[in-house]
């Protein structure tokens, strides 16, 4: 199957990826992609490290969670990444890691205001943390739940126009149209959580910018009347 096996090998990059952009300590993350006309999912196995992934490993399910292709296990995170996929219609990666800055708001209970035209670049607006999980969402089913989290944070927020999050006490997970650019909103994610640091910490007056720049630099790279780089042939 092509598509399957070009999906594979696009879930395999985007895994090493998070190594190769400093993304990850140890087994610390996890990327997935999705074709959605197939209505399967490729992700990275369980416990594997970056420098051992190879094509074979990648791990086939379909939406319930049921193993289609492979002999290893599948991330620990995968049933948050399919919550998100059957909530968020128009993603096509997922990304989770624990990269140190945005971990370090995670662990903090607090979002990423738009300090400056980088982050509105990416993200049009704050990159909000969830609420606490509750007992009752710890105990039982742990990772559906997190996913769960990540939508109720979701209820009033555009997951195509701030395709990250922060979950409290936990950890960053980002999306994207695809695997690969998952990981790049991961790590356009950790550089506005330390510049966001570095900057309260150089003026603790510090206000978001102006709604209206917010919007310009977010527009002018993403949507119908985007005009940045160079028109597609």
């Amino acid at each position: 199957m092509p598509i399957l096996y070009t999906l594979k090998n696009e879930v395999l990059e985007a895994n090493k990826n998070l190594e190769r952009l400093g993304l990850v300590t140890f087994t610390w993350g996890n990327v997935s992609g999705i074709d959605r006309e197939e209505g399967i999912v490729v992700i990275k196995p369980s416990g594997v490290p970056y420098n051992e992934l190879k094509v074979d490993h990648m791990v086939v399910i379909d939406l319930d969670g049921n193993i289609i292709e492979g002999d290893l296990k599948p991330s620990s995170d995968t049933q948050t990444h399919l919550i998100l996929y059957k909530n968020f219609p128009n993603i096509g990666g997922v990304c989770h890691t624990h990269s140190l800055w945005a971990t370090s708001y995670a662990q903090a209970n607090i979002g990423i205001p738009v300090y400056g035209t980088t982050h509105a670049d990416h993200f049009r607006g704050e990159i909000p943390c969830s609420r606490p999980y509750t007992d009752e969402e710890i105990k039982g089913d742990y990772e559906a739940n997190t996913g769960r989290l990540i939508v109720d944070t979701f209820r009033k927020i555009n997951e195509d126009q701030i395709p990250g999050v922060l979950v409290a006490s936990h950890g960053p997970f980002t999306w994207g149209v695809d695997a690969n650019d998952a990981v790049q909103n991961s790590r356009v994610l950790e550089f506005i959580a330390e510049a966001a640091y570095r900057t309260s910490l150089l003026n603790s007056n510090i206000s978001e910018i102006n709604v209206n720049l917010i919007d310009k630099h977010f527009l002018r790279k993403h949507g119908d009347s985007a005009y940045y780089g160079q028109d597609s042939k």
